[in-house]
């Protein structure tokens, strides 16, 4: 059954899970959706909404009151469980020492359908492997999540080809629905964990009618049947297979910056490298950080890089991303988020880029 908040109830949700977590929402920085640390509803979006396109993105203000009237930025759930840097070992005073994750649990409000997919790929890659990473590990057993289900949708999305949205279905504490009409501003919450029954239920919200539920259920549905964008992902690991020598990495090649922006947006990106440091006093420690396979150095092996064009970094980021990363983890490495696209700076398009391809090979 769900249940209904008004704002004020909201806002003792948050306060609530304040008490055990530090709590992580959306937050207006700098002109974009981030996410960061918040303390109650003044902290979150009120009042906007994003325009996205290739290489474009820009907050505009709504003519209501929303909270979660947007799509997404470029921060996922991966910059809190997946840090950018992270210490695995050090070595000082004489003792050598596993690093291991000491950071407080974590409550992430306003997490979209496409983000808890991408969370389900990084569990398959970085948790249920034969070797997890620790700090992924730590932090993802404590994690408290509040989704957001889509109200609004973004013309980078497209989440309904990767069967990833816009409706949140699994992996999630609570899930809320934003309603705003003529029966006021409220939030049907759906329960997803023990965790988040148990909260709710300190909390003794009502029950939402059917006229809510229902409501909320056609925003969705609105959400789904009216997202435009396309990716054919019909047999596309064969197919990428089988694209090896397509001119078209070329053409993108022309085009791609080998910025590594694409990875770094990327909710379900994991590529790393260690990091050493060294000092005179004997302290030694390794950090892993966040690399890309558009870096030059990333395919450095045998005195040269394996990769040396940018055509060739494309094709291994597109090919994994679609293709072998089906084979090796059973799902796509897309989610269909778009942030890709959005935060390209010269705004090249994956969904473009293989209808391209694939008209090119018929």
């Amino acid at each position: 059954m769900a249940q209904l908040l008004d704002r004020t109830g909201l806002a003792d949700l948050l306060a609530e899970l304040g008490k055990s977590y530090q709590v992580i929402g959306p937050t207006v920085t700098d002109g974009v959706v981030r996410y960061g640390p918040i303390h109650g509803l003044a902290d979150l979006p009120t009042g906007w909404t994003d325009e996205q396109s290739g290489g474009r993105y820009r907050l505009t203000p709504r003519d209501d009151e929303s909270l979660f009237g947007y799509v997404n930025g470029p921060d996922s759930a991966k910059t809190y469980l997946f840090p950018s840097s992270a210490e695995t070992w050090s070595y000082r005073d004489g003792e050598f020492s596993v690093s291991g994750d000491d950071s407080e649990p974590i409550a992430i409000v306003g997490l979209r359908a496409c983000d808890l997919a991408a969370i389900s790929v990084q569990d398959e890659v970085l948790l249920n492997g034969p070797y997890a990473d620790s700090h992924y590990e730590g932090r993802r057993q404590d994690f408290f999540i509040v989704a957001v289900n889509c109200t609004t949708y973004a013309a980078n999305c497209f989440c309904t080809s990767m069967g990833t949205g816009p409706r949140v279905t699994s992996l999630f504490d609570l899930a809320i629905t934003e309603v705003i009409d003529d029966g006021g501003h409220r939030f049907v919450v759906e329960v997803g964990s023990d965790q988040g029954g148990d909260l709710l239920h300190r909390l003794a919200p009502p029950d939402a009618s059917e006229t809510d539920i229902q409501r909320a259920n056609a925003l969705v549905d609105e959400v789904a049947s009216s997202i435009f964008k396309r990716l054919d992902t019909n047999d596309i690991s064969a197919f990428l297979a089988n694209q090896s020598e397509s001119p078209r990495w070329q053409a993108i090649a022309e085009r791609c910056l080998a910025c590594t922006n694409c990875t770094a947006v990327c909710p379900t990106c994991f590529c790393t490298t260690p990091v050493d440091t060294t000092d005179f006093a004997g302290t030694a420690s390794r950090e892993r950080v966040w690399d890309s396979c558009f870096s030059l150095e990333y395919s450095f092996m045998g005195g040269q890089p394996v990769r040396e064009s940018g055509a060739s970094r494309y094709r291994q980021w597109m090919t994994h991303k679609l293709g072998t990363w089906i084979d090796q983890f059973g799902s796509s490495g897309c989610v269909g988020c778009g942030r890709c696209i959005t935060w390209c700076p010269v705004g090249i398009d994956i969904t473009e880029e293989i209808t391209l391809m694939r008209e090119a090979a018929k």
